[in-house]
């Protein structure tokens, strides 16, 4: 969590306020279940907006909170209203990560190429084909719960039997978040030669990345495929740092692609043209693209007619354009 000056840390497990609906709207209730007769603070829970579908909500008792309400919504996804000053200083950190990630991906791809070549069924192999596919291909590092609720897939949880390798070229076909159809291809030979090992020894219901433990097969998680980026990066950076990096620099290019335009109008049409090439990354919206993944900065150099240098590597010519050209 990022410290924020004036913020306090929200227990939601903890006491807090909820509401009981009453005829059209709600009323809200204290911890003791008493009903919240005070002006201001009715006013400040109602401009949280909740949707009347969500239920089992909770409300921070201090508006100061981190996090000022939780709800269960349709689908059953526990969801979460945060403070919008915490919200600034998230996702200042996270594009201060991206740019960290960024400078660091030569080491990276360096030590990922080493662990690549490294021997089958180790455990330096299994993360590094992890990483080199959340590189190359932008995927979810998945979870076991969201897995075993949903059926849904993302990186750690996919089987062998969603995986094919054919002369250097390695075929992911899957159904990820959302029930989404995930369709990849990536040309790497070190890639497709550390992922055919498991294939050919495994049968297609076992999970593609493990580590070889006596005559047993253990997973590989999405806790260590962070720790394996952390310790190889020197930094805090996790998988989902490479999807946002790689969202960022989706967007400068096609930004630098369709070119400046001295008209406003003409440049807020490519600026909507690079969000929807940018929610092309798998799982995406282009409002989620937006204001997940596009580091609002490379927005406003684009007005300022300052774009990103198509001829270099992404990474280089990323950190180039967000450091002014340094």
């Amino acid at each position: 969590m990022p410290r924020v000056r004036g913020l306090v840390r929200a227990r939601t497990s903890g006491p807090g306020f909820t509401r009981r609906r009453a005829g059209r709207g709600f009323v809200y209730l204290d911890e003791d279940g008493a009903r919240i007769d005070d002006p201001e603070v009715v006013e400040r829970l109602k401009a949280l907006v909740l949707p009347p579908a969500w239920r089992d909500v909770w409300y921070a008792p201090a508006p100061r909170s981190h996090i000022l309400a939780t709800g269960v919504d349709d689908a059953g996804r526990r969801q979460y209203v945060y403070h919008p000053r915490w919200v600034e200083a998230h996702d200042r950190a996270k594009h201060a990560r991206k740019l960290e990630l960024a400078e660091r991906l030569p080491q990276v791809r360096r030590r990922v190429t080493r662990d690549l070549r490294a021997e089958p069924g180790t455990y330096e192999r299994a993360l590094a084909v992890a990483v080199r596919l959340v590189d190359s291909t932008h995927l979810r590092v998945g979870s076991e719960r969201h897995t075993a609720a949903t059926g849904n897939r993302g990186l750690t949880t996919l089987l062998c039997q969603h995986v094919r390798v054919e002369e250097g070229v390695v075929t992911l076909e899957f159904r990820g978040k959302s029930g989404q159809v995930w369709h990849t291809r990536t040309v790497d030979d070190d890639l497709a030669e550390a992922v055919a090992s498991p294939l050919e020894r495994r049968s297609p219901r076992a999970r593609l990345l493990a580590r070889r433990e006596g005559r047993s097969w253990r997973p590989v998680r999405a806790s260590d495929v962070n720790r394996y980026i952390q310790e190889i990066s020197g930094t805090a950076c996790t998988a989902k740092d490479f999807r946002t990096l790689h969202g960022s620099i989706i967007a400068a290019r096609e930004l630098a692609r369709i070119g400046w335009s001295p008209d406003e109008r003409e440049r807020n049409r490519t600026v909507r043209a690079a969000v929807v090439r940018t929610s092309e990354l798998p799982g995406n919206t282009p409002a989620v693209a937006k204001s997940s993944y596009i580091d609002p900065a490379i927005l406003d150099r684009f007005h300022a007619n300052e774009l990103i240098d198509l001829k270099r590597g992404d990474a280089n010519a990323y950190l180039t354009l967000m450091r002014g050209g340094k």
